[in-house]
């Protein structure tokens, strides 16, 4: 199947982390936090966390804190098909495409839940045809854009579509807690708002350059589950992350890529894109101590990060359009995303 399209979103209200730290201090959650939380803010706020910015769906800083289970499902509810939309309607304007053009779409999101999920929002918001095959996506948190678009490779190879449209949206402010837990807190400091949506077709479009998914693979690891997810407290959704996760994630990420290395008879050195998710400063650290990556590999990641925060699921959408959008050199591109699960993926491209 080839990319003919690929579009992102964001909420307009961006904050920097320096403001998120000023308003957290207002916050009546902050007072309830013990000393040693205020520290692991003040840190990861203040200093350099490999995150400048975030934009998050919240009109004012302060709303992002009313956190009742009422509020945050209302948060996703009017943001999460609003966002999708947007990253698809532009991800549709690359590939010159209508909205009667797709076949299919698939949505993919874990951080907010409706009945009848978003695809029935955003099919209604774009205008898709009513016998559009429509599939919700849930739980595979940050890793989700690979197994979503392995799903439309499917589509297109069974032949019941010529283009899949592909979206992955979170609201990450609708699923924010906040406790003395050091993972919580780590979670409330990293996570932005955002989309990504990527239009898949049977046949590469003319107008733009030829990328081609040739390959893809997973790693899952369900001893390691628990290492990363999301419970369930107070109804309220609460992500678990455990310092393990840098050093985990990097050490997947590897194993898969050499994995896929032999599968397809190629040379590391013959990868001339990388198309990664970031996580966080501390999991862009761990990737780099290992032999397979380089610093200059993780350019492109740790720009977005820095930008846009950790987005989950879309994050890898957003370098694949940053790299696209720079003109970066053709070749081999490998993109990989990992998360609950625990779960790693990865794909090559051949880009043109």
């Amino acid at each position: 199947m080839y990319l003919t399209g690929i579009g992102t979103a964001v909420p307009r209200t961006r904050y920097s982390q320096a403001q998120c730290w000023a308003a957290l201090q207002e916050a009546p959650q902050f007072s309830r936090l013990d000393p040693r939380s205020h520290t692991v803010l003040r840190k990861v706020l203040s200093g350099d966390n490999g995150i400048v910015t975030r934009h998050l769906a919240v009109s004012h800083l302060e709303e992002a804190f009313v956190l009742t289970p009422d509020a945050l499902h209302a948060r996703f509810a009017e943001h999460a098909p609003a966002l999708a939309t947007q990253a698809a309607e532009r991800a549709l304007a690359a590939a010159r495409l209508m909205p009667a053009d797709v076949d299919a779409i698939l949505i993919s999101t874990c951080t907010g839940c409706l009945c009848p999920g978003l695809t029935s929002y955003v099919i209604e918001r774009l205008g898709l045809r009513a016998d559009a095959q429509a599939l919700d996506l849930v739980g595979q948190g940050c890793g989700a854009a690979l197994p979503n678009c392995r799903t439309a490779e499917a589509l297109l190879a069974s032949g019941r579509a010529r283009h899949v449209l592909s979206v992955c949206v979170e609201v990450c402010s609708a699923a924010l807690y906040l406790d003395d837990d050091p993972g919580v807190l780590i979670s409330a400091c990293l996570f932005g708002d955002g989309a990504g949506a990527a239009v898949w077709s049977a046949q590469p479009a003319a107008h733009a350059r030829r990328v081609e998914w040739t390959a893809a693979d997973t790693r899952l690891s369900p001893s390691d589950r628990d290492a990363l997810r999301f419970e369930q407290r107070n109804g309220m959704m609460r992500n678990i992350l455990t310092r393990d996760v840098p050093a985990l994630a990097a050490r997947h990420v590897e194993a898969l890529l050499a994995r896929m290395l032999g599968q397809n008879s190629l040379e590391r050195a013959e990868v001339t894109g990388w198309i990664l998710h970031a996580g966080g400063r501390e999991v862009l650290a761990a990737l780099q101590k290992r032999p397979a990556f380089t610093a200059q590999d993780l350019q492109r990641s740790a720009a977005v990060l820095r930008e846009v925060g950790n987005v989950s699921s879309p994050f890898v959408l957003f370098v694949l359009e940053r790299a696209l959008a720079e003109d970066a050199p053709g070749g081999w591109w490998w993109m990989s995303s990992f998360g609950a699960g625990f779960s790693c993926h990865g794909a090559f491209l051949k880009v043109d």
